[in-house]
């Protein structure tokens, strides 16, 4: 599970979920006249309240995280984790709203309500907050700009070297070269095999510096903002990998609108939907 995939709006639903947690133990109801809660019981004293406000939107909150964190989102009747968790997230709260009009429930055998003194305790008002906080991310996450940006910030690259260069410790290309001799050096110079006679040596002229033509692309660090997949560079409908916020990812070479990426295993693709993308 990668937690640098997760959103904005996915941190505001784990923050609902403790609240919604740390409200399951206080009171669901006061009466009047009495100060004392001793007595008064809590949502894990009541299983219908339990079951239908607190730990419903708990599980919500945990399959909606789970869902972003998953390369491959399952499938539960038709639904994949994400949306079942919204669904649940939006019956929490709905529940919630129902236990403010009557917070006795089973213990005010009357059915009166507030007419017996009965009212919403501490526990069912946080409760209520805590449900609707977490059905308004859930929902609001997909369709607000601000809630999709990513939870953890990526950490900022080393300066991108040119490509077919070997960066100390990069990742994907091999460790610099160790030899005796500089790189070029010609037979004959010192550290040729003993016994070898030494040949005169004429200057030889030195290597012109390749000329990169015109608008040559130079390779660069990229991150994304949502999560896009990667397509073969062969033109296959079909991805080989997802790129995740969060996690920068190296610029290789400019394929029309796209770019070829390359991914921290090393692998090679396409991607189309560039909009958004930070450069690093």
């Amino acid at each position: 599970m990668n937690i640098r995939s997760l959103t904005r709006g996915d941190g505001v639903v784990i923050g609902a979920a403790v609240l919604l947690f740390i409200a399951s133990f206080l009171d669901i109801y006061s009466i009047d006249g009495i100060s004392s809660s001793a007595d008064f019981p809590n949502a894990w004293g009541s299983a219908p309240l339990l079951f239908s406000v607190f730990l419903a939107g708990i599980f919500a909150a945990v399959l909606i995280v789970v869902a972003r964190g998953l390369p491959t989102v399952p499938k539960v009747a038709g639904l994949d984790l994400g949306q079942f968790g919204i669904a649940l997230a939006v019956f929490s709260a709905w529940s919630a709203l129902g236990n403010i009009f009557d917070p006795a429930g089973g213990f005010n055998n009357s059915g009166t309500g507030s007419d017996n003194g009965f009212s919403a305790g501490t526990g069912a008002i946080l409760g209520l907050i805590a449900a609707l906080v977490l059905a308004g991310a859930a929902v609001a996450t997909p369709l607000v700009p601000a809630l999709k940006g990513a939870l953890i910030g990526a950490p900022r690259p080393q300066a991108p070297q040119p490509y077919g260069a070997q960066p100390a410790g990069g990742y994907g290309y091999p460790g610099a070269q160790q030899s005796g001799q500089p790189y070029g050096a010609q037979p004959g110079q010192p550290g040729q095999p003993y016994g070898a006679a030494a040949q005169p040596q004429q200057a030889a002229p030195a290597p012109q510096a390749a000329q990169a033509p015109a608008g040559d692309f130079s390779p660069f660090w990229f991150a994304v903002p949502v999560p896009r997949p990667l397509y073969a560079e062969d033109g296959s409908p079909t991805p080989i990998a997802e790129l995740a916020p969060g996690t920068w990812y190296l610029a290789v070479e400019q394929r029309g609108p796209g770019l070829v990426a390359q991914t921290q295993d090393g692998r090679r693709g396409v991607l189309q939907d560039t909009t958004g993308i930070q450069r690093g």
